[in-house]
């Protein structure tokens, strides 16, 4: 049952004797060249220089990278990118509206994970989709 539906949503996966497990490549090539090109850079302002960062859109995308890859988490929050910004001499006045172009943009290159208290100057977390980190890696490689 669960291979025919896999098979007929086109779902790339295998069935193994201990259950589903995802095999998209495309995922996991993305992270490993991810990896690698955050190796590079020892700091920030290290990957900041070699992105080169035009915009503030851009610069709070590259922000993200650094938390979300060098860094190795999940999720960030805008206020630590702005914050990443802030000691570079970069800040960003309203770092929730340079994000904006990125979660609205498609495909999506920030996702809102979540969001803390009901305001709209509630901490928002967020986390670079694979569209968002291969953007990043065109940057520095331009």
């Amino acid at each position: 049952m669960i291979k025919y539906i896999v098979s007929l949503l086109e779902i790339g996966v295998t069935i193994a004797e201990s259950g589903i497990t995802d095999t998209s490549d495309a995922d996991v090539a993305a992270a490993d060249e991810a990896a690698k090109s955050a190796a590079s850079y020892s700091s920030f302002a290290d990957l900041y220089d070699a992105a080169d960062p035009e915009t503030g859109a851009e610069k709070a995308l590259v922000a993200g990278y650094w938390l979300q890859v060098c860094e190795q988490s999940d999720t960030f929050t805008a206020q630590a990118a702005n914050k990443l910004l802030t000691n570079l001499g970069h800040k960003i006045a309203n770092i929730t509206l340079a994000f904006a172009p990125h979660q609205t943009s498609r495909p999506a290159l920030v996702l809102q994970v979540s969001k803390s208290g009901r305001s709209q100057q509630a901490r928002k977390t967020l986390k670079l989709s694979r569209a968002g980190l291969n953007r990043v890696e065109e940057m520095i490689n331009e």
